[in-house]
């Protein structure tokens, strides 16, 4: 992993917030960071009325990193960015240490026998609660943003 966070492509003079963290790479760890992150969002006015969408594609996505990339280890680190501009709405940038995937080769979680899977979800959620979504770094880097 690379010894910097994750670059917000966002232009510095444009933003109204602009947020790096780490989190520690055990689940337990996640809903207080998102809370964090989460009011933090809120008091800004970013994504007005989209707070929720925002809140779940972010558990979401801090869960996969953890679980896959991280594998539930305290001492690796999955790196945040969270960057709002007021006209072009909320980015967030989430790397993991993992040694990445291919999005293409997970199942669609609504088709067939993967309707009665217990996993497969998260990344169908996360499209669907976000305007655009796109990994990067082969897989170890989710850019999420809302419009």
């Amino acid at each position: 992993m690379a010894d910097t966070l994750p670059t917000c492509e966002f232009e510095d003079e444009k933003l109204i917030l602009k947020l790096q963290r780490q989190l520690e790479g055990r689940k337990e760890a996640i809903p207080p960071f998102v809370d964090e992150v989460m009011k933090i969002v809120e008091s800004m006015g970013c994504a007005q009325g989209r707070e929720r969408e925002v809140e779940v594609a972010l558990l979401e996505a801090l869960a996969n990193a953890v679980q896959h990339g991280c594998k539930n280890d305290p001492a690796k680190k999955v790196e945040v960015c969270v960057a709002c501009d007021e006209s072009r709405g909320l980015l967030l940038i989430i790397r993991d240490p993992g040694p990445g995937f291919d999005p293409s080769a997970i199942p669609s979680p609504v088709v067939g026998q993967n309707l009665f899977s217990a996993h497969g979800r998260g990344g169908f959620l996360i499209n669907q609660l976000m305007d655009e979504v796109h990994f990067e770094k082969g897989g170890t880097e989710i850019h999420m943003k809302i419009t």
